[in-house]
């Protein structure tokens, strides 16, 4: 089920999103729901997406530092936001769960070679 939580920054500001609300098996609820049935987070905005920061650091330091070594790298990791778990990477493709992509640019000497598709 969808609903809205709100978020506090670390400056004060408020971030309201749609997310994900976990199931009633999932344990103990330690959120709290305003009158309008908006769900306060049990986290920061930026405490809830750290997890998702580390990861996209350990991303970028697997392919920069690689025997590939591109110009450019491109990581979008779908994420979710959830009121108690904070940001999760998004588990399906559909969800668009994470999508690299490396560029090298025209003549570079050590770019690796272009495969070419069969006929």
């Amino acid at each position: 089920m969808e609903g809205l939580v709100e978020f506090k920054t670390a400056d004060g500001a408020v971030v309201t999103v749609e997310a994900v609300e976990e199931g009633a098996g999932s344990g103990s609820r330690l959120v709290a729901r305003g009158d309008d049935g908006t769900v306060q987070a049990t986290r920061t905005f930026e405490g809830a997406l750290d997890g998702v920061r580390s990861a996209a650091a350990s991303a970028l330091r697997v392919f920069r530092d690689g025997s590939l070594q591109p110009d450019a790298v491109e990581i979008e990791f779908g994420v979710k936001l959830t009121a108690e778990a904070g940001a999760l990477i998004a588990k399906s493709a559909v969800e668009g769960h994470l999508v690299v992509k490396l560029s090298w640019s025209p003549g570079r000497s050590d770019a690796p070679p272009e495969t070419s598709s069969p006929s």
